[in-house]
């Protein structure tokens, strides 16, 4: 069962590989998209817009309801893929519903790039949003950071490995912090070893045969300090592709730390469910029960001060 869940996220990654490049967007009803290096991403391996050059898709939430508040969402897909439509550019519109201004996070993903790639992506998002937050008008003390499935990985990676910025830096972008807010991680990866991991995720940000101690660094579970932003997080029982051990060890980890946290585990419902609704082009039927979690998200975005105008 397992193995046929692994299959089953690592098609859908290349499901959402293979629409872009037939030129289908989801991400097109964006009003701008970022660079997040204006000159290139560190290491890159070339200039190919599809896979070196790390982007944010911005959706501005309208004026009349907008917040202030903002959230980087990193859309799934095993580290090999992205799922942009239903947990990018739906959970942009969703979030701009709410007044929150919404940057959907297209990072380097393998087989070309490893991790720290994806790290520096994520660290990056943060802080171009928060050095552009006059420009977007964002608040740059109410800036979350909202992951699914390995996006949800990478999410959790960004609220436990920040730095406060270099005030000497000569890039004005990286004089800021990168330390989010708040986080929503939504059936995330947490860790990278057995039995909890998804293997494909795991291979594909740390390679082969990684060192014992970048594993450890990586299981962001084993990474919350009393800084860790406050966090909600949500799941199902019945994941098959990511255990919801996965979700539980992330939320004892934060107990521990004295981190203010929210969790719901769900019943039923198979992975990349999204909003709730799944996913007609990657076959993920919807799961009603599911479909209770962005409510309930927003009731604590509300507690957390994220939903009030500024």
């Amino acid at each position: 069962m397992r193995f046929l869940a692994k299959a089953a996220v690592g098609c859908l990654a290349m499901v959402a590989l293979a629409a872009g490049a037939r030129g289908e967007d989801p991400l097109g009803s964006a009003s701008e998209v970022v660079k997040l290096w204006a000159d290139g991403a560190p290491d890159a391996k070339g200039t190919d817009p599809a896979r070196d050059v790390p982007t944010l898709s911005v959706f501005p939430a309208k004026p009349e309801v907008a917040t202030g508040a903002a959230f980087v969402v990193c859309p799934g897909g095993g580290y090999g893929g992205l799922a942009i439509d239903h947990e990018g550019r739906q959970v942009a519109e969703w979030l701009n519903g709410l007044g929150v201004t919404a940057f959907v996070l297209k990072y380097r993903l393998a087989p070309a790039y490893h991790q720290p790639a994806m790290l520096h992506d994520v660290n990056r998002a943060i802080r171009v949003v928060r050095a552009g937050a006059s420009k977007w008008g964002v608040d740059p003390d109410r800036i979350g950071l909202m992951g699914f499935s390995a996006g949800g990985h990478l999410a959790s990676t960004g609220g436990t490995h920040f730095d406060a910025g270099e005030p000497d830096a000569d890039d004005p972008v990286e004089r800021v912090s990168c330390r989010p807010d708040r986080l929503v991680l939504v059936y995330p990866v947490i860790v990278m070893s057995k039995p909890y991991t998804h293997g494909g995720s795991a291979h594909n940000l740390l390679g082969d045969d990684p060192p014992a101690e970048l594993v450890k660094f990586y299981s962001n579970d084993q990474q919350v300090t009393p800084q860790t932003p406050p966090t909600f997080l949500a799941h199902t029982n019945a994941d098959a592709a990511v255990p919801a051990e996965n979700s539980l060890l992330f939320a004892l980890g934060l107990r521990k730390a004295g981190v203010p946290m929210e969790l719901h585990v769900f019943e039923k419902g198979q992975h990349g469910l999204g909003l709730g609704s799944g996913s007609k082009q990657h076959g993920i039927g919807p799961e009603p029960a599911f479909q209770a979690w962005p409510k309930l998200c927003e009731t604590w975005l509300k507690g957390q001060g994220f939903l009030e105008k500024k």
